[in-house]
């Protein structure tokens, strides 16, 4: 039995690294929101794995390779034979933050069909993650949706996070619509500071996450605010976690790493539906999350800057003293 199954996008991020006279010089990442959170968790001691497709390429088997080496089950990774895999570029400002440019046209990660998903993962896990970047294209459209669906009928605890990527949509009204299009099957929640008027036409925390949870019946959401930390609803209960003050090298990767983390203390605790979480348990799972997170954005890339259990657990033990 698995903690976590996530579904979606597995690609390699090539992150601007410096120049190398003169010339851009770019170092290639394992990543894919879903990936990314399967990584995190698993480094942290849970029991994962990833449903996804990539291309019978280099890179392809890079990522497996880096699934695989990360304790990742990669049973539900598929190769598709004619379809390269994807490539994100990533551009980092001078204090850490990114922008994308995707090369994905025709690319493996979008065709993931539902009839190549293993019902046994499905059945066989206690909380199923996707995100909204699956969303964009068919067949992994109609694939992700049925997997949540699917899920959610099994009484699995649904998970998602709308990571929104605007280059990737036609409109933001699609993005918008898409992204809410999913979210009646939702069971946590976690959504972006950024992302939130998107969805909710405010900024204000408490408005925006009681418009979510009211309106698709949502048990808990968890809204990052970068260094500020996390706001959390869950129900009329409400809190906030606040942040880890870091030398930040590179964003990349850190709300996966907050959610995976996330997701691991649950699983920890030996819980899997967010209303047995007591208050004190929801709000150190919070906090423990930022730290993670805090720890990934210290470092360059995704994956590997992410935190193992071992480092996690000192952090915390420091932070106590």
């Amino acid at each position: 039995m698995k903690d976590i199954v996530t579904i979606g996008e597995i690609l390699i991020d090539l992150t601007y690294s410096g120049r190398d006279n003169g010339i851009p010089v770019y170092t290639a990442n394992p990543g894919g929101a879903p990936a990314n959170v399967a990584v995190a968790a698993s480094r942290l001691g849970t029991r994962t794995a990833f449903i996804g497709k990539v291309g019978r390429d280099y890179y392809g088997d890079f990522l497996r390779e880096t699934l695989e080496k990360n304790g990742v089950d990669v049973s539900g990774l598929l190769i598709d034979e004619y379809a390269r895999t994807t490539l994100a570029v990533v551009s980092l400002s001078e204090t850490g933050e990114r922008s994308f440019s995707f090369y994905r046209r025709n690319c493996a990660d979008i065709l993931l069909r539902s009839g190549d998903i293993d019902p046994a993962l499905l059945s066989g896990t206690h909380m199923l993650h996707f995100g909204s970047v699956s969303l964009t294209d068919e067949p992994s459209r109609t694939a992700t949706i049925f997997a949540a669906t699917k899920a959610k009928e099994m009484g699995v605890t649904v998970t998602y996070d709308p990571n929104y990527r605007a280059n990737l949509w036609k409109s933001e009204a699609q993005a918008v619509e898409r992204i809410k299009s999913v979210l009646d099957r939702v069971d946590i929640l976690k959504i972006s500071d950024e992302e939130l008027p998107l969805l909710t036409g405010t900024d204000n925390w408490e408005e925006g996450t009681r418009q979510l949870a009211e309106h698709y019946g949502i048990p808990l959401i968890l809204l990052t605010l970068g260094a500020d930390g996390a706001f959390y609803r869950r129900g009329e209960e409400t809190g906030k976690a606040d942040g880890f003050r870091v030398k930040v090298a590179d964003t990349n990767g850190a709300g996966d790493t907050f959610f995976g983390a996330f997701l691991s203390r649950m699983a920890a605790l030996g819980v899997y539906r967010p209303d047995e979480l007591t208050s004190e348990q929801l709000y150190d799972s919070v906090r423990t999350a930022n730290l993670a997170a805090s720890l990934t954005t210290s470092r360059h890339g995704a994956i590997p800057a992410m935190p193992d259990l071992k480092e996690l657990e000192e952090k915390i033990r420091q932070e106590a003293e």
